[in-house]
Protein backbone atom coordinates (compact mmCIF):
# COMPACT_ATOMS: atom_id res chain seq x y z
CA UNK A 1 0.00 0.00 0.00
CA UNK A 2 2.95 2.40 0.70
CA UNK A 3 4.45 1.16 -2.43
CA UNK A 4 1.30 2.72 -4.29
CA UNK A 5 0.93 5.54 -2.35
CA UNK A 6 5.00 6.37 -2.91
CA UNK A 7 4.19 6.14 -6.62
CA UNK A 8 1.11 7.99 -6.88
CA UNK A 9 2.99 11.02 -5.24
CA UNK A 10 6.04 10.20 -7.73
CA UNK A 11 3.02 10.89 -11.25
CA UNK A 12 1.81 13.64 -9.77
CA UNK A 13 5.87 15.17 -9.24
CA UNK A 14 6.09 14.59 -12.63
CA UNK A 15 2.56 16.14 -13.79
CA UNK A 16 3.63 19.02 -11.95
CA UNK A 17 7.06 19.00 -13.36
CA UNK A 18 5.47 19.06 -17.26
CA UNK A 19 3.49 21.81 -16.48
CA UNK A 20 6.09 24.03 -15.13
CA UNK A 21 7.89 22.97 -18.05
CA UNK A 22 5.36 24.22 -20.80
CA UNK A 23 4.77 27.47 -18.78
CA UNK A 24 8.92 28.27 -19.43
CA UNK A 25 8.09 27.28 -22.97
CA UNK A 26 5.43 29.91 -23.48
CA UNK A 27 7.10 32.52 -21.59
CA UNK A 28 10.20 32.32 -23.96
CA UNK A 29 8.16 32.01 -27.04
CA UNK A 30 6.14 35.61 -26.24
CA UNK A 31 9.53 36.95 -25.23
CA UNK A 32 10.41 36.15 -28.85
CA UNK A 33 7.14 37.50 -30.14
CA UNK A 34 7.96 40.65 -28.06
CA UNK A 35 11.80 41.36 -29.21
CA UNK A 36 10.58 41.46 -32.90
CA UNK A 37 9.13 44.94 -32.15
CA UNK A 38 11.83 46.82 -32.54
CA UNK A 39 12.76 45.55 -35.83
CA UNK A 40 9.44 45.67 -37.68
CA UNK A 41 9.65 49.62 -36.15
CA UNK A 42 13.33 49.45 -37.81
CA UNK A 43 12.16 48.66 -41.05
CA UNK A 44 9.57 51.66 -40.69
CA UNK A 45 12.14 53.98 -40.22
CA UNK A 46 11.16 55.26 -36.90
CA UNK A 47 13.53 56.27 -34.67
CA UNK A 48 13.97 58.44 -31.30
CA UNK A 49 14.19 62.00 -31.13
CA UNK A 50 15.96 64.18 -29.32
CA UNK A 51 13.42 64.42 -26.64
CA UNK A 52 12.81 60.49 -26.51
CA UNK A 53 9.87 60.43 -28.58
CA UNK A 54 9.42 58.44 -31.45
CA UNK A 55 9.94 60.61 -34.72
CA UNK A 56 8.89 59.21 -38.30
CA UNK A 57 11.78 59.78 -40.45
CA UNK A 58 10.93 60.11 -44.18
CA UNK A 59 10.38 56.88 -45.27
CA UNK A 60 11.54 58.25 -49.09
CA UNK A 61 14.16 60.16 -51.22
CA UNK A 62 14.10 62.99 -54.08
CA UNK A 63 14.80 60.94 -57.51
CA UNK A 64 16.81 63.99 -58.18
CA UNK A 65 19.27 64.35 -55.18
CA UNK A 66 19.08 60.79 -53.41
CA UNK A 67 18.00 63.08 -49.86
CA UNK A 68 15.44 62.55 -48.10
CA UNK A 69 12.05 63.53 -49.08
CA UNK A 70 8.12 63.30 -47.78
CA UNK A 71 7.23 60.25 -50.09
CA UNK A 72 3.62 62.13 -51.67
CA UNK A 73 6.58 64.51 -53.46
CA UNK A 74 8.56 61.67 -54.94
CA UNK A 75 5.74 61.26 -57.35
CA UNK A 76 5.29 64.78 -58.71
CA UNK A 77 6.63 65.64 -61.78
CA UNK A 78 8.92 68.31 -61.09
CA UNK A 79 9.33 71.66 -62.81
CA UNK A 80 11.74 72.27 -65.43
CA UNK A 81 12.65 76.65 -65.69
CA UNK A 82 14.48 78.12 -68.20
CA UNK A 83 17.15 80.85 -66.86
CA UNK A 84 18.81 83.43 -68.09
CA UNK A 85 22.60 83.13 -67.94
CA UNK A 86 23.74 86.68 -69.41
CA UNK A 87 26.54 88.86 -67.55
CA UNK A 88 23.33 91.56 -67.41
CA UNK A 89 20.94 89.01 -65.94
CA UNK A 90 22.90 88.53 -62.98
CA UNK A 91 21.81 87.71 -60.52
CA UNK A 92 19.88 84.67 -60.88
CA UNK A 93 17.23 83.96 -58.39
CA UNK A 94 16.70 80.38 -57.11
CA UNK A 95 19.51 78.58 -58.14
CA UNK A 96 20.99 77.34 -54.89
CA UNK A 97 17.36 75.18 -54.80
CA UNK A 98 17.28 73.31 -58.25
CA UNK A 99 18.03 69.78 -57.29
CA UNK A 100 20.02 69.91 -60.73
CA UNK A 101 21.56 72.52 -63.23
CA UNK A 102 21.82 71.97 -66.66
CA UNK A 103 24.16 74.54 -69.02
CA UNK A 104 24.50 74.56 -72.57
CA UNK A 105 25.75 77.17 -75.42
CA UNK A 106 22.57 78.72 -76.99
CA UNK A 107 23.76 81.48 -79.73
CA UNK A 108 26.76 83.81 -79.88
CA UNK A 109 28.92 82.08 -77.27
CA UNK A 110 26.35 82.61 -74.55
CA UNK A 111 25.00 79.66 -72.41
CA UNK A 112 21.51 79.07 -70.58
CA UNK A 113 20.18 77.11 -67.93
CA UNK A 114 18.01 74.51 -67.06
CA UNK A 115 17.51 74.27 -63.67
CA UNK A 116 15.30 71.26 -62.47
CA UNK A 117 13.48 71.38 -58.91
CA UNK A 118 10.97 68.15 -57.21
CA UNK A 119 9.34 70.49 -55.16
CA UNK A 120 9.46 74.05 -55.80
CA UNK A 121 6.88 75.09 -53.35
CA UNK A 122 9.80 76.73 -50.76
CA UNK A 123 11.96 78.41 -53.85
CA UNK A 124 11.11 82.45 -53.03
CA UNK A 125 11.75 83.65 -56.92
CA UNK A 126 13.15 81.67 -59.68
CA UNK A 127 14.58 83.57 -62.65
CA UNK A 128 15.13 85.25 -64.71
CA UNK A 129 13.49 83.08 -67.32
CA UNK A 130 14.40 83.36 -71.06
CA UNK A 131 13.48 81.36 -74.26
CA UNK A 132 13.86 78.04 -75.22
CA UNK A 133 16.17 76.19 -77.14
CA UNK A 134 15.34 72.52 -78.38
CA UNK A 135 17.88 70.24 -76.67
CA UNK A 136 16.44 71.70 -73.11
CA UNK A 137 12.70 70.92 -74.41
CA UNK A 138 14.19 67.32 -74.77
CA UNK A 139 16.32 67.37 -71.45
CA UNK A 140 12.79 68.40 -69.48
CA UNK A 141 11.08 65.44 -71.53
CA UNK A 142 13.61 62.75 -70.12
CA UNK A 143 12.70 64.10 -66.61
CA UNK A 144 8.77 63.86 -67.61
CA UNK A 145 9.00 67.24 -66.13
CA UNK A 146 6.97 70.36 -66.65
CA UNK A 147 8.42 73.02 -68.52
CA UNK A 148 8.09 76.58 -67.58
CA UNK A 149 9.50 79.54 -70.25
CA UNK A 150 9.36 82.84 -71.90
CA UNK A 151 9.41 82.59 -75.61
CA UNK A 152 11.32 80.24 -77.50
CA UNK A 153 12.65 79.47 -81.01
CA UNK A 154 10.30 77.83 -83.93
CA UNK A 155 12.73 74.77 -83.19
CA UNK A 156 12.06 74.56 -79.49
CA UNK A 157 7.85 75.25 -80.11
CA UNK A 158 8.04 72.51 -82.57
CA UNK A 159 9.84 69.84 -80.48
CA UNK A 160 7.39 70.91 -77.70
CA UNK A 161 4.62 70.06 -80.04
CA UNK A 162 6.26 66.74 -81.05
CA UNK A 163 7.62 65.45 -77.48
CA UNK A 164 4.08 66.41 -76.02
CA UNK A 165 6.03 68.18 -73.75
CA UNK A 166 3.81 69.80 -70.49
CA UNK A 167 4.66 73.29 -71.23
CA UNK A 168 4.04 76.98 -69.54
CA UNK A 169 4.91 79.54 -71.82
CA UNK A 170 5.10 83.57 -70.53
CA UNK A 171 5.02 84.87 -73.71
CA UNK A 172 1.50 83.17 -74.52
CA UNK A 173 -1.14 83.78 -71.61
CA UNK A 174 0.41 83.17 -68.36
CA UNK A 175 2.09 86.47 -67.29
CA UNK A 176 0.37 88.29 -64.59
CA UNK A 177 -0.17 84.97 -63.57
CA UNK A 178 2.18 82.34 -63.16
CA UNK A 179 4.94 84.79 -64.42
CA UNK A 180 5.70 88.55 -63.98
CA UNK A 181 7.80 90.80 -64.49
CA UNK A 182 10.05 92.54 -61.86
CA UNK A 183 10.54 95.94 -61.49
CA UNK A 184 13.02 96.19 -60.27
CA UNK A 185 14.83 94.38 -63.36
CA UNK A 186 12.87 96.20 -65.56
CA UNK A 187 14.40 99.31 -64.01
CA UNK A 188 17.87 98.09 -64.12
CA UNK A 189 18.44 96.29 -66.98
CA UNK A 190 15.00 96.04 -69.17
CA UNK A 191 12.28 94.25 -69.38
CA UNK A 192 14.01 91.15 -71.63
CA UNK A 193 16.05 90.32 -68.74
CA UNK A 194 12.96 90.89 -66.25
CA UNK A 195 10.36 87.59 -66.41
CA UNK A 196 10.38 85.69 -63.14
CA UNK A 197 8.35 83.37 -60.98
CA UNK A 198 7.92 81.54 -57.77
CA UNK A 199 8.03 78.40 -55.64
CA UNK A 200 4.88 79.25 -54.43
CA UNK A 201 3.06 80.73 -57.97
CA UNK A 202 4.23 76.99 -58.98
CA UNK A 203 2.83 75.07 -56.43
CA UNK A 204 -0.62 76.90 -55.62
CA UNK A 205 -1.46 77.32 -59.75
CA UNK A 206 -0.25 74.04 -61.62
CA UNK A 207 -2.93 71.68 -59.91
CA UNK A 208 -5.60 74.35 -61.30
CA UNK A 209 -4.33 73.92 -64.58
CA UNK A 210 -5.34 70.65 -66.40
CA UNK A 211 -2.63 68.64 -66.72
CA UNK A 212 -0.86 65.99 -65.31
CA UNK A 213 1.18 66.72 -62.07
CA UNK A 214 2.49 62.98 -61.33
CA UNK A 215 4.45 60.47 -63.30
CA UNK A 216 2.65 57.91 -64.74
CA UNK A 217 3.17 54.10 -62.98
CA UNK A 218 6.19 52.49 -63.17
CA UNK A 219 8.28 55.98 -64.41
CA UNK A 220 12.03 55.37 -62.39
CA UNK A 221 15.05 57.40 -62.75
CA UNK A 222 17.98 56.52 -63.81
CA UNK A 223 20.30 58.34 -61.54
CA UNK A 224 22.14 56.38 -58.27
CA UNK A 225 23.16 58.34 -55.52
CA UNK A 226 25.26 57.31 -52.15
CA UNK A 227 26.11 59.33 -49.37
CA UNK A 228 29.17 59.63 -49.95
CA UNK A 229 30.37 59.94 -54.03
CA UNK A 230 33.41 60.22 -53.98
CA UNK A 231 34.68 58.33 -57.15
CA UNK A 232 36.81 55.48 -56.25
CA UNK A 233 40.19 55.35 -57.77
CA UNK A 234 39.66 59.09 -58.99
CA UNK A 235 42.32 61.95 -59.15
CA UNK A 236 42.25 64.98 -57.28
CA UNK A 237 40.04 67.60 -58.54
CA UNK A 238 39.96 70.98 -56.72
CA UNK A 239 39.48 72.95 -59.42
CA UNK A 240 37.48 72.82 -62.88
CA UNK A 241 38.12 75.04 -65.29
CA UNK A 242 35.46 74.88 -68.31
CA UNK A 243 35.32 76.93 -71.10
CA UNK A 244 32.23 77.14 -73.38
CA UNK A 245 33.19 79.26 -75.43
CA UNK A 246 35.39 82.85 -75.51
CA UNK A 247 32.41 84.39 -73.55
CA UNK A 248 31.51 81.70 -70.77
CA UNK A 249 33.67 80.10 -68.79
CA UNK A 250 32.31 78.17 -65.93
CA UNK A 251 34.68 77.44 -62.40
CA UNK A 252 33.66 74.87 -59.59
CA UNK A 253 36.39 74.98 -56.71
CA UNK A 254 35.96 72.76 -54.14
CA UNK A 255 35.27 73.51 -50.50
CA UNK A 256 36.73 71.06 -48.03
CA UNK A 257 34.48 72.61 -45.43
CA UNK A 258 31.37 72.14 -46.85
CA UNK A 259 32.34 69.33 -49.39
CA UNK A 260 30.78 70.96 -52.01
CA UNK A 261 31.95 72.72 -54.86
CA UNK A 262 31.46 76.59 -55.13
CA UNK A 263 30.45 78.13 -58.83
CA UNK A 264 32.10 81.26 -60.20
CA UNK A 265 31.67 82.75 -63.87
CA UNK A 266 32.53 85.97 -65.48
CA UNK A 267 35.30 86.25 -62.90
CA UNK A 268 33.26 86.27 -59.75
CA UNK A 269 30.71 84.04 -57.48
CA UNK A 270 27.71 83.09 -59.12
CA UNK A 271 25.64 84.32 -56.60
CA UNK A 272 21.67 83.03 -55.88
CA UNK A 273 19.46 86.75 -55.79
CA UNK A 274 17.36 84.85 -53.04
CA UNK A 275 19.76 84.16 -50.04
CA UNK A 276 23.15 86.17 -51.72
CA UNK A 277 25.02 83.77 -51.37
CA UNK A 278 27.25 81.46 -53.91
CA UNK A 279 25.77 78.40 -55.61
CA UNK A 280 27.38 75.65 -54.27
CA UNK A 281 26.57 72.20 -55.91
CA UNK A 282 27.95 68.19 -54.64
CA UNK A 283 27.86 66.96 -57.92
CA UNK A 284 29.46 68.54 -61.13
CA UNK A 285 29.61 66.64 -64.70
CA UNK A 286 30.79 67.82 -67.55
CA UNK A 287 29.89 65.88 -70.98
CA UNK A 288 31.18 66.65 -74.07
CA UNK A 289 29.07 66.24 -77.45
CA UNK A 290 28.68 67.91 -80.94
CA UNK A 291 27.83 71.27 -80.99
CA UNK A 292 27.48 73.44 -83.76
CA UNK A 293 25.69 75.97 -85.54
CA UNK A 294 22.91 75.75 -87.66
CA UNK A 295 23.20 76.21 -91.02
CA UNK A 296 21.61 79.08 -92.41
CA UNK A 297 20.41 80.36 -89.21
CA UNK A 298 20.79 84.21 -89.00
CA UNK A 299 20.67 84.43 -85.47
CA UNK A 300 23.49 82.05 -85.04
CA UNK A 301 21.42 78.71 -82.76
CA UNK A 302 22.96 76.02 -81.98
CA UNK A 303 22.61 72.24 -82.78
CA UNK A 304 23.46 70.20 -79.56
CA UNK A 305 23.78 66.10 -79.90
CA UNK A 306 22.19 64.82 -76.87
CA UNK A 307 21.27 61.36 -78.08
CA UNK A 308 23.64 58.28 -78.79
CA UNK A 309 27.07 58.58 -76.69
CA UNK A 310 29.83 60.88 -75.20
CA UNK A 311 32.68 60.86 -72.56
CA UNK A 312 33.36 63.47 -69.86
CA UNK A 313 34.00 63.66 -66.65
CA UNK A 314 32.74 63.10 -62.92
CA UNK A 315 33.71 65.65 -59.72
CA UNK A 316 32.33 64.72 -56.38
CA UNK A 317 34.29 64.96 -52.60
CA UNK A 318 37.26 67.00 -54.41
CA UNK A 319 38.16 63.93 -56.50
CA UNK A 320 37.13 63.28 -60.10
CA UNK A 321 36.85 59.99 -63.16
CA UNK A 322 36.16 60.07 -67.01
CA UNK A 323 32.71 58.74 -67.10
CA UNK A 324 30.54 57.63 -70.61
CA UNK A 325 27.03 58.91 -71.34
CA UNK A 326 24.56 57.86 -73.52
CA UNK A 327 20.85 58.59 -74.22
CA UNK A 328 18.18 56.19 -76.57
CA UNK A 329 16.05 59.37 -77.58
CA UNK A 330 15.04 62.61 -77.53
CA UNK A 331 12.45 61.54 -74.64
CA UNK A 332 14.96 59.40 -73.14
CA UNK A 333 17.23 59.83 -69.70
CA UNK A 334 20.57 60.62 -70.02
CA UNK A 335 22.58 57.49 -68.52
CA UNK A 336 26.20 57.73 -67.12
CA UNK A 337 28.44 55.05 -66.63
CA UNK A 338 32.06 54.76 -65.58
CA UNK A 339 34.66 53.82 -68.35
CA UNK A 340 34.14 50.05 -67.31
CA UNK A 341 30.52 50.55 -68.01
CA UNK A 342 29.39 50.33 -64.14
CA UNK A 343 26.49 52.40 -63.85
CA UNK A 344 27.94 56.18 -62.16
CA UNK A 345 26.84 56.64 -58.31
CA UNK A 346 26.62 60.17 -57.76
CA UNK A 347 26.53 62.15 -54.20
CA UNK A 348 23.44 62.66 -52.41
CA UNK A 349 22.96 66.17 -52.77
CA UNK A 350 22.48 68.73 -56.19
CA UNK A 351 24.18 68.77 -59.11
CA UNK A 352 25.36 71.03 -62.32
CA UNK A 353 26.02 69.13 -65.44
CA UNK A 354 27.83 70.80 -67.82
CA UNK A 355 27.21 69.56 -71.65
CA UNK A 356 30.11 71.04 -73.15
CA UNK A 357 31.94 71.02 -77.23
CA UNK A 358 33.86 68.56 -77.77
CA UNK A 359 37.05 71.23 -78.41
CA UNK A 360 36.40 72.91 -74.88
CA UNK A 361 39.48 72.43 -73.32
CA UNK A 362 38.43 71.48 -69.95
CA UNK A 363 41.40 71.39 -66.99
CA UNK A 364 40.93 69.83 -63.63
CA UNK A 365 43.48 70.74 -60.90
Amino acid sequence: MERKARAFVLLLLCALLCLLCACGSTEEQDGTAETASPSAQTSQNVSDDEDGEEAEEYRSVNPLTGLPMEEELVSQRPVAVMLNNLKAAMPQLGTSQADIIYEILVEGGITRMLALYQDPSDVELIGSVRSARPYYVELAAGHDAIFLHAGGSDDAYSKISSLGVTAFDCLKGYEGTLFWRDADRVATNGSVHSVVTSGEAISSLLPTYNVRTEHQEGYTTQLQFASDGTPEGGEQALTLTVPFSSYKTGIFTYDETSGKYLVSQYGAAQVDGNTGEQLAVTNVLLLKTSCSIISGDSAGRMSITLTGEGEGWFACGGQYIPICWSREDSTSQLVYTTQSGDPLTLGAGNSYICIIPLSSAVTIE
